[in-house]
């Protein structure tokens, strides 16, 4: 199966034998870590799930590992892109062969805990009012020692900053209504889907559990294009501001949003949180001033 097989929104759901979740695993040049997340991933203790990995054209050994585990765990299957698409086609492209009423998508350096699925599947049963299940999680350093725990913020602070993090579980309606991720995004494909997702109406529910495990290292994503992130986060996080009414909030996310890249000055934004609510200055000093003096030392140094 390659990236350009399914070009419309489709999923093939409809046999008795499809799973309740379908878990995605995009991979690319990913053997330094694979076997222990494909380790974590079977070794769940909820076991009505399907695993998809996306091979973006990988030039290491990911190929020949995920055809061992494909070859051991009938529940895995194999995509391998045609071209590297790079995550959010790779994305689109596992969750086009999805089967599963819920959804999930996973990294080849991070880990899931024994009971991950059991505890998000647990979440929908227990609360079915919601669409979005997310939970908290820890970070680990590169060799899975515990740098720091993080919980998870409520759903209303998602004009703040990705609140969702790295473990979820969502429907597949939210999947097709959105269709797909932005392709276009690449690093914060994540951050748009959600906050798509939140203006489409659908609803988030924490999960106040640590069930994941994210790693931190110098290959990750998220260190190697920092930078671009930040740019590509403004971008799509400034149109969701302007939409708010004026208030304290819209205030508030102004400066939040001018304060997590110190690579950016973004005096406007300031001066257009003080319009609205001259009191979110005052009260975000602090970070105010951690970003200028940052500003200053990746200017100097």
């Amino acid at each position: 199966m390659t990236d350009t097989l399914a070009q419309s929104r489709t999923h093939d759901s409809g046999t008795d034998t499809a799973p309740a979740v379908s878990l995605i695993l995009p991979v690319y040049n990913g053997e330094r870590y694979l076997e222990t997340a494909l380790d974590s991933i079977f070794d769940q203790r909820f076991g009505d799930f399907e695993l998809i990995a996306v091979d973006d054209c990988s030039t290491d050994g990911t190929a020949r590992i995920l055809a061992n585990y494909a070859a051991r765990h009938p529940n895995m299957r194999v995509i391998t892109n045609a071209t590297n698409s790079k995550l959010p086609a790779s994305l689109n492209n596992g969750f086009r062969a999805a089967r599963g009423r819920w959804l999930s998508w996973t990294s080849d350096d991070n880990l899931l805990r024994p009971d991950t699925l059991e505890q998000l599947v647990a979440a929908t049963q227990a609360h079915p009012d919601a669409d979005i299940y997310y939970a908290d999680f820890i970070i680990i350093d590169e060799d899975g020692g515990l740098k720091s725990s993080v919980t998870v913020a409520p759903p209303e602070n998602l004009i703040f900053g990705n609140i969702v993090g790295c473990c979820f579980l969502y429907r597949r309606e939210v999947d097709e209504a959105l269709n797909g991720y932005d392709e276009q995004l690449f690093g914060v494909e994540d951050y748009d889907f959600w906050l798509r997702a939140a203006r489409h109406g659908f609803r988030f529910r924490q999960v106040h559990r640590e069930l994941y495990s994210y790693r931190r290292h110098s290959g990750s994503l998220t260190d190697t294009r920092m930078r671009h992130i930040h740019q590509l986060t403004a971008r799509i996080l400034l149109k969701e501001i302007e939409a708010l009414p004026p208030s304290p909030r819209r205030a508030e996310a102004y400066v939040r949003l001018t304060c997590r890249d110190a690579y950016t000055l973004r005096w406007k934004l300031l001066w257009l949180a003080f319009r609205d609510h001259p009191p979110a200055l005052f009260t975000q000093w602090r970070d105010i001033l951690g970003w200028l003096k940052f500003s200053i030392r990746v200017r100097l140094f």
